[in-house]
């Protein structure tokens, strides 16, 4: 368990689910996960909702941008939005959410990067992002999946400072741990020819849970589904889910300390 102060720059900070029905995903995962919802009252807001555990925010929900598909978004804590989208540009990125003022929450972007997997960006304001990670029902893990990953650690090594350290896993496979200034806080694997080809460059959220077999069969009867059943890795047992929507996550039952 531990509470976040204060997000460290250019790491993850803050997550969320935009859905095409914010009420309908709150539902979902405050049963699910126990979660309290904080709606914001401004119509400004669009029904924006915060999602807390024992009063620490976790997560948000909100409404889906325009033409974009229902999804978990990562968003890396950054001093300047509008400073760090322009250092994307020119390592080759694109930037799919132009920065704009959430109220008085934070400045936000939406970045895709070299292989195309959308990554925000959160300037904090009055929402200093999650305060609760490392324990059930919080974030403790992001990891990226692409299929070139030595153009992607090349992008993000360029644009916010981090190390990518490879280390191999065995059978051939390869996984880049990420960290900023020593301390690991992600990862990334590559899509071998394994992974169906209709599945894009992503981020994906990993949620901690106690009991992964347990949790997965609470998502199928919410309406969700389970399309990776709970399988045992290094650090746990994880399940990659799919909410009533179609937004992706994954659980993580840890059976070891966080890499």
């Amino acid at each position: 368990m531990a509470e976040v102060i204060t997000a460290v720059p250019n790491t993850p900070a803050w997550i969320d689910v935009t859905t095409a029905d914010v009420d309908a995903a709150v539902a979902f995962y405050t049963a699910l996960f126990g979660w309290e919802a904080r709606r914001s009252p401004d119509p400004a807001a669009g029904g924006y909702t915060e999602l807390a555990l024992r009063g620490r925010r976790v997560a948000g929900a909100g409404p889906a941008f325009p033409g974009y598909p229902n999804v978990w978004m990562t968003y890396l804590g950054v001093a300047d939005a509008d400073a760090t989208a322009r250092r994307a540009l020119a390592a080759g990125g694109k930037v799919l959410v132009e920065p704009r003022d959430v109220l008085d929450a934070g400045r936000l972007a939406v970045l895709a990067d070299v292989e195309g997997a959308p990554i925000g960006l959160w300037q904090p304001r009055a929402n200093p992002g999650v305060e609760l990670v490392d324990e059930p029902g919080a974030l403790c893990w992001t990891e990226l999946a692409v299929r070139d990953a030595d153009a992607a650690v090349a992008f993000y090594e360029e644009v916010f400072g981090w190390t990518g350290e490879r280390e191999s896993l065995g059978g051939g496979v390869t996984y880049v741990y990420w960290s900023l200034g020593g301390r690991r806080f992600g990862g990334l694997m590559r899509m071998n020819e394994v992974w169906p080809p209709e599945i894009p460059a992503h981020w994906m959220v990993y949620l901690q849970v106690e009991d992964a077999d347990a949790c997965a069969a609470e998502i199928a009867r919410l309406g969700g589904s389970v399309p990776v059943p709970p399988t045992d890795i290094p650090p746990g047992r994880f399940a990659v889910a799919n909410d009533p929507l179609g937004a992706h996550f994954s659980i993580l039952q840890p059976t070891t300390a966080a890499p």
